[in-house]
């Protein structure tokens, strides 16, 4: 069973807990550290100081009635130091003075010190239960002439330093402790709370419905993190709301297209069944028929093409094209349409390419028989080749005639999307024409294009096979 990932509240929540916890007990150990050589500081400045007092004291012994009376006078000068230990021999081993109980361990007397001032460095720390010391041994020089040097050594008792060290400590971990426990609580309230954009975006989603895809998330009101999320779920709720009309309408076109041959197949089928007929006039019921069937079936000839457009399974062959070629095999297919209608045909320009020759004439032809029947009586439809230098060829196929609103030419492409009326002249056609060029163009790497003011301009981009030729007319008119 695949474990569930963690929420992404939890996650903020420990991270932040851990990084707030490590910097705490960083910042604990560095105040019991920095509380440690505090007192180490003021042991050695102690220390000092009745190291300056003894070595006074000795530097004035310069006689045998000085040297009797030094131990009187360091007992009268360390008098009150209750924690201090004092140990001063002679190089000969004869004991000047021994004053507090601290027991010199024998390593330190044996190493005395040469320096005559104390540091932190120069301390060493020993622990006899149930007490701790620091202390030091040095050796002082005799100021009597001959006189022996003298072994001193110096020790203060520091239980007191380690009880209140250790009561700090406790304090500070306690404070550290409960300070992680509140800091993974506001952590995990604040990555909530600042997650709060996120759910609304989720509740968003779960309220989503084919009905309700016009609701979109406020971006001013999101965090700058979210923002991007913001507007790309803004964006998608968008082209899904675009899809659905789409559909929508597709749905309704269709309908009402499929409508029209069916209603007419069954007028014609009851009219023929009313009463008796000679085979004359049921011959002519079935050719009418047959018209109407071969409607439907182109229909559903080019639903079938466009749905495996949609689904990438056009794969176009690869083949050379001349572009030229096609357009004036096309004008001599449409040259009885366009002496019914009036119309002129003209091609400039030469061309060629890679891709599928059946599949590019069928585009073409939809957009010469479009352009076609949607030119006055009197008017010249233009088809213009051009190769430009980025090796991609240009197909503009353009028409004189009532210009197409701007808000419709977004909407050209569409499937079985009808502009005003009054452009319709005749009722030929499935409504798939321009939608199946689309798709066609797109399989081959192109792109199409429309333009509407004085003339409709329709512009195939393809990838090219050769630069620029020199444009050459080709004239079929009426």
């Amino acid at each position: 069973m695949t474990r569930r990932p963690a929420s992404i509240t939890l996650r903020l929540a420990l991270l932040f807990a851990i990084a707030s916890s490590v910097i705490m007990i960083a910042l604990g150990s560095f105040v019991g550290w920095t509380m440690d050589r505090h007192f180490e500081d003021i042991d050695a400045a102690e220390l000092d100081g009745k190291l300056e007092l003894i070595q006074h004291a000795i530097q004035e012994t310069r006689d045998a009635a000085a040297f009797n009376s030094l131990p009187q006078r360091l007992n009268d000068a360390l008098i009150g130091h209750h924690a201090l230990s004092v140990a001063i021999h002679t190089a000969s081993g004869q004991s000047i003075i021994r004053a507090g109980d601290a027991p010199f361990p024998t390593s330190l007397l044996a190493q005395p010190l040469r320096q005559h001032r104390m540091t932190r460095s120069s301390l060493r720390t020993w622990e006899i239960a149930p007490d701790s010391y620091r202390g030091f041994a040095v050796i002082l020089p005799s100021a009597m002439p001959g006189g022996s040097p003298f072994q001193v050594a110096l020790a203060v008792n520091i239980n007191h330093h380690q009880v209140f060290g250790a009561e700090i400590r406790q304090t500070i971990w306690i404070a550290i402790a409960c300070g992680i426990v509140l800091t993974a609580f506001l952590a995990w309230f604040l990555a909530h709370r600042g997650l709060m954009p996120l759910r609304e975006i989720v509740q968003l989603a779960r309220d989503m419905s084919a009905k309700n895809l016009n609701a979109r998330l406020p971006s001013e009101s999101v965090p700058v993190e979210l923002n991007d999320l913001a507007q790309a779920f803004n964006a998608m709720l968008s082209r899904l709301e675009d899809s659905f009309q789409r559909l929508a309408d597709f749905s309704s076109d269709i309908a009402h297209e499929l409508r029209t041959p069916v209603s007419n197949l069954m007028m014609q089928t009851q009219v023929a069944v009313s009463k008796a007929r000679n085979a004359e006039e049921y011959r002519e019921v079935l050719y009418s028929n047959l018209e109407e069937y071969q409607r439907l079936a182109a229909m559903i000839a080019d639903m079938l093409f466009l749905a495996k457009a949609d689904n990438g399974l056009i794969i176009p062959s690869h083949e050379h094209v001349d572009l030229r070629q096609e357009i004036q095999g096309l004008f001599a297919f449409y040259e009885a349409l366009a002496e019914d209608q009036g119309v002129a045909l003209q091609a400039v320009g030469e061309g060629a390419m890679i891709g599928d020759r059946p599949m590019l004439r069928r585009a073409l032809s939809n957009l010469l028989s479009n352009a076609i029947r949607h030119t006055p009586r009197g008017g010249t439809v233009l088809v213009q080749i051009q190769c430009t230098p980025q090796q991609t060829v240009l197909i503009t196929v353009e028409n004189p005639g009532e210009p197409i609103p701007t808000e419709q030419l977004t909407r050209i492409f569409d499937r079985f999307y009808r502009v005003d009326p009054s452009r319709q002249r005749t009722t030929e056609g499935t409504g798939l024409g321009l939608a199946i060029t689309r798709s066609i163009v797109l399989s081959h790497g192109g792109q199409t294009r429309v333009f509407s003011d004085k003339t409709t301009r329709f512009e195939i981009l393809l990838p090219g096979l050769t630069s620029a030729i020199n444009p050459v007319a080709v004239v079929a008119s009426t």
